[in-house]
């Protein structure tokens, strides 16, 4: 049996990579997705008071910066009992979805639209971000980098940092915004929305227009049939900072929704020696039935893709107008094609714009009551937010002091592991055949696992039995294997 890996894999968040494993004829026996670094915080957030962990988790990844933050922040109302005013809220909000506009512009931009614009096959040196810029022009790529640097001013302005944010209060928000400074969010928001729909734009242009793409977007080669969870406000429409979060199944059956400390009753997680990266399920579907696709699998995914899936609609007109387009174009629900999570993110992407315009001209967002201060501790929290990826949870338990004594965090990446490895798996199997494989044909590897916009830094923070799982492989000195040694 041959194995071929792809080490590092590439334009992703963090350090990953996929063996494949040929038989004897140059057919794929199997692939795996493996993460192969780890990170601790759930260790380490132990023994710190409540109120700095929002600050200190934002430092899990420097572009997840915000969603771990709010999670925790979240968290830290819970742990307190405090609920934030209205203004307080809002202003959260309206951060928030700053935050989405310029992660989503990241990742299109730098992550995914590259395989489309350059092309699939395109030399490595030409498929990223500077070969994007020139295929597109470099007066389109400057205003694109222009536009979400407006997302990253209004995430400074009221977060305190452009990276790792600093207004978080239990029960509200330090920072309060003047007229002048809401004029000037509204303003950057109204840029915000003309670039959203410029990217659906470019979406449109290079892809929905492409046959051959197209082929790729809604055929069966990156099509992996699990569950999906995501957050729905009280109307069923996609809700990011605040929500319930519904749970379907792989036929598009709703298996039920939960808020907060519930979570505990529908998510289990999974362990696999091979790899840092927890496999969670839906435990009200079953026990673990490994990670399998189609009816009856327990294996679920989240993020853009899955919000569409389990939502009603988008709660801003011209996102709207984009949802109901997207599932005319698959013609039913849900969709299970994995590239099709690039659609659902360019119409979030507008989504959030119109959050942040509309949040900007709430008459209340300048109220100075932005903060209800505690009077208890009660000791526990959890705050659930849909990240850019996908549903976070962040879980603390403190004494009676505020001091965290246990912490856990189940992260969009974590929730996608399975559904990943099944999308690397149905694509390697499609692309290679007779031991015949080039850069090209492992780039459409790559492929699977891009559109769930992997960020493994936020997703490792555990470690079983409490040994690293390790294998070494020790070779000759003409290169052949001679033995393998694990503790596993």
């Amino acid at each position: 049996m041959k194995k071929i890996e792809i080490n590092p894999v590439t334009r992703l968040e963090g350090h990953g990579k996929i063996a494949i494993f040929l038989d004897d004829n140059g057919n794929v026996d199997d692939a795996f997705f493996q993460t192969v670094e780890f990170r601790g915080f759930e260790k380490f957030l132990q023994g710190m008071p409540i109120e700095e962990v929002p600050r200190t988790v934002s430092t899990v990844c420097g572009v997840c910066r915000g969603v771990h933050f709010t999670a925790a922040m979240k968290a830290s109302d819970g742990v307190y009992g405090v609920t934030p005013p209205p203004a307080g809220r809002k202003l959260r909000e309206l951060y928030f979805s700053s935050h989405y506009v310029e992660d989503h512009a990241l990742i299109l931009y730098a992550l995914a639209f590259p395989d489309f614009v350059v092309g699939p096959e395109a030399h490595p040196a030409e498929r990223n971000v500077v070969g994007l810029i020139n295929a597109v022009g470099t007066a389109t790529g400057k205003e694109v980098l222009r536009r979400r640097g407006l997302a990253v001013k209004i995430f400074e302005l009221l977060g305190g940092k452009p990276s790792h944010p600093v207004a978080a209060l239990p029960g509200g928000w330090s920072k309060q915004l003047n007229e002048e400074e809401r004029k000037q969010i509204e303003a950057w928001s109204e840029e915000l929305v003309g670039l959203g729909e410029l990217t659906l734009k470019v979406f449109d242009d290079v892809v929905l227009k492409n046959d051959k793409y197209m082929q790729l977007v809604t055929g069966d080669t990156y099509r992996v049939e699990v569950g999906y969870m995501g957050s729905v406000d009280d109307q069923g429409r996609v809700a990011y900072y605040d929500g319930t979060q519904k749970v379907i199944d792989s036929a598009g059956t709703e298996v039920g929704s939960f808020k907060g400390k519930e979570y505990l009753d529908f998510i289990s997680e999974r362990v696999l020696p091979w790899s840092y990266l927890k496999f969670p399920y839906q435990k009200k579907l079953g026990a673990w039935k490994g990670i399998v696709e189609g009816p009856g699998t327990n294996i679920y995914a989240v993020g853009p893709l899955a919000r569409l899936n389990i939502a009603k609609g988008m709660d801003t007109p011209k996102a709207q107008a984009h949802f109901e387009r997207f599932h005319a174009t698959f013609g039913g629900r849900p969709v299970h094609q994995v590239l099709a999570y690039h659609w659902a993110r360019a119409i979030e992407l507008l989504n959030a714009a119109e959050k942040c315009l509309a949040l900007s001209r709430d008459p209340e967002i300048t109220s100075k009551e932005t903060w209800n201060k505690p009077t208890s501790c009660p000791g526990e929290g959890v705050g659930i937010i849909e990240a850019s990826r996908g549903t976070l949870i962040h879980h603390y338990c403190t004494d009676s002091k505020g001091i965290v004594t246990d912490a856990n965090l189940i992260v969009s990446t974590t929730h996608n592991n399975a559904p990943i490895n099944l999308a690397v798996k149905k694509a390697a199997r499609h692309f290679i055949k007779n031991g015949d494989v080039s850069p090209g044909m492992l780039n459409y590897v790559e492929m699977a696992f891009r559109p769930y916009d992997l960020c493994l830094a936020c997703a490792t923070h555990t470690v079983t039995g409490g040994q690293s799982p390790l294998e070494v492989e020790i070779f000759d000195s003409n290169g052949a294997l001679y033995k393998t040694l694990k503790n596993f």
